[in-house]
């Protein structure tokens, strides 16, 4: 059977008394729709990797409260690929789609980005923020689904220069910057590279593609144009083709 598992973050395990305790919506899904009772078990995990075998102690609308049985390894094993994914910003039911998808597919960290031609204009403060906490639960949700006990990390909205600059002093990891225009092959770079890396950040543009002076600054900066052949890709499409491609080259996606 199945691991019936819920999320908790760090603050909520009270490791003196070996107990965790569930906010209201997961002590509600726990208690109305999988109808868990006490004594029952379940597994909570954190977010940050760590995963535990638990029996529920009580139940409550506000809240419930489990005792720690025991860690154990997560449903599903962490790929040993960190991999970080910056996607141009797009209309909210598509980056939502990407969120969910490359959880699953294993991403580390996602990275809304700020392009000339994006199809989403945030101001900041409020808006911004309020698309972050929403990827965020979404996030949480597609890595309970997976079988995750870590669950990536959803940046707020940078713009592109300020990412290309953050990243590039990383000189140790591989950069790639995707486009439909123009670029080299992924199997004939990563042929070039001196050892199998442990971690990279891949770049997935808009539907309008990257600005010619965004390739001119990204190149300038030592990361490498790839291209995904002929077809044309939507960009949420190229973005989950992107995370399948890097996983299955240096993941654990076989």
């Amino acid at each position: 059977m199945s691991r019936r598992r819920f999320y908790a973050p760090p603050s909520a395990f009270n490791t003196d008394v070996l107990s965790v305790k569930l906010e209201a919506e997961e002590a509600r899904h726990l208690r109305d729709v999988l109808r868990l009772k006490r004594g029952d078990e379940a597994f909570v995990f954190d977010g940050e990797g760590r995963e535990y075998r638990c029996l529920i102690s009580e139940s409550r609308r506000d809240g419930a409260l489990l005792d720690i049985s025991e860690e154990v390894v997560a449903a599903r094993p962490e790929s040993p690929l960190s991999l970080t994914l910056g996607v141009a910003l797009l209309k909210s039911e598509k980056f939502d789609l990407v969120v969910q998808k490359t959880t699953e597919l294993g991403v580390d960290r996602i990275v809304p980005i700020m392009t000339r031609f994006a199809e989403v204009r945030l101001k900041e403060g409020a808006e911004g923020g309020n698309r972050v906490l929403r990827w965020k639960r979404i996030a949480l949700e597609a890595a309970k689904q997976s079988g995750r006990a870590r669950v990536p990390e959803i940046s707020a909205p940078i713009a592109f220069a300020s990412l290309i600059e953050s990243v590039s002093s990383k000189e140790e990891e591989p950069r790639l910057i995707f486009s439909e225009r123009e670029g080299r092959g992924l199997l004939e770079t990563v042929r070039q590279w001196p050892a199998r890396p442990l971690a990279l950040t891949a770049l997935v543009g808009p539907e309008g593609g990257w600005a010619d002076e965004e390739i001119t600054q990204a190149n300038l900066s030592g990361w490498s144009t790839i291209t995904l052949g002929g077809r044309t890709l939507r960009a949420e499409t190229a973005a989950i083709a992107v995370a399948a491609l890097l996983q299955h080259l240096f993941g654990d996606l076989v």
